[in-house]
């Protein structure tokens, strides 16, 4: 089939690498976000798919808005069969959605209908599921509410950050987006509706969503912490300033700390939560550079009366 893909961050990378390996489908043009300000002189960079697409030499189109006139009137010159989408990042209007022959094609980084929306990798952890996945399903004008072709399923470990799930089920869903587009070019597949049951939401994870409560169990903690890294970056406050905590490990056998208090030890660094403690391994202070949370004690020397948050 002749497919547009669509995409913009890392995370897309490894479908349209799997795409464009493919030898029963050709690439004719990607589609992607316009270029974005980035690093500390703000200069215009191109997105991950975009530079990966301009290194195979392969068209790229950056409307601003996906409606505008010159993009659908570009598309509909291409007369692609299928548009595959890894996390685009714009909402698709109909006459978009109406030119290629088999519609758009979402992977999407959940087992649906759970986690529909932006952030559903983030929201798996920190709701502490053991299981989750990756569905291809055809875009409707409903929030990830299309009919799903195929899923693939990946267990979320302990230690997982959303970070470390994300990058597996990138590769994981490279393969499974190659294998939908297969699978609807040799009509083997056809698109199941979601049930009714079991739908979930996974809105955007905002950076007030990410202040630790030190209130809570140690082990919400522990999600927090895991599911907001690497971004947005899970945070509490230490003498009024703001205190990225980037990595923590629960500790059942230690109930003496109150929720927030913090207390340093020779080479670790320890707070109380609503249940038991947990070791803070990874910082960063405000303005600085991530570091490890003892070498952090060590320079602002935590006093007897201190409290994190």
């Amino acid at each position: 089939m002749k497919l547009v893909f669509a995409g913009t961050p890392e995370v897309a990378v490894p479908s349209l690498d799997a795409l464009i390996a493919s030898d029963r489908h050709e690439v004719a043009a990607v589609v992607t976000r316009p270029d974005a300000p980035a690093g500390r002189g703000r200069r215009l960079v191109a997105s991950p798919v975009a530079q990966r697409a301009e290194e195979a030499g392969m068209e790229v189109l950056k409307p601003a808005r996906p409606r505008e006139e010159d993009f659908l009137a570009r598309l509909r010159e291409i007369a692609p069969d299928c548009c595959p989408v890894v996390a685009y990042g714009a909402l698709l209007p109909r006459a978009a959605l109406d030119i290629p022959v088999h519609g758009w094609v979402n992977l999407h980084f959940s087992l649906l209908p759970a986690w529909r929306g932006a952030a559903p990798v983030q929201h798996a952890v920190l709701a502490g599921d053991e299981m989750t996945g990756a569905s291809t399903f055809l875009i409707e004008e409903g929030l990830d509410s299309g009919p799903v072709y195929g899923v693939v399923t990946e267990a979320v470990r302990p230690t997982d950050t959303s970070g470390d799930l994300l990058t597996r089920l990138a590769f994981a869903g490279s393969g499974l987006l190659a294998a939908t587009m297969d699978g609807i070019e040799d009509g083997s597949l056809r698109p199941v509706p979601q049930p009714a049951e079991g739908v979930t939401l996974a809105p955007k994870i905002r950076v007030e969503d990410a202040e630790i409560d030190w209130s809570a169990p140690a082990l919400r903690v522990d999600r927090v912490v895991r599911g907001c890294s690497p971004s947005p970056g899970a945070w509490t406050r230490f003498r009024g300033e703001r205190l990225k905590v980037m990595s923590v490990a629960p500790l059942p056998d230690r109930t003496d700390l109150a929720p927030g208090v913090p207390a340093a030890g020779k080479n670790a660094v320890y707070a109380g939560t609503g249940s038991h403690a947990v070791e803070l391994q990874w910082v960063q202070p405000q303005g600085k550079k991530p570091m490890r949370a003892a070498d952090w004690a060590r320079g602002v020397r935590i006093g007897a009366d201190e409290k994190l948050g």
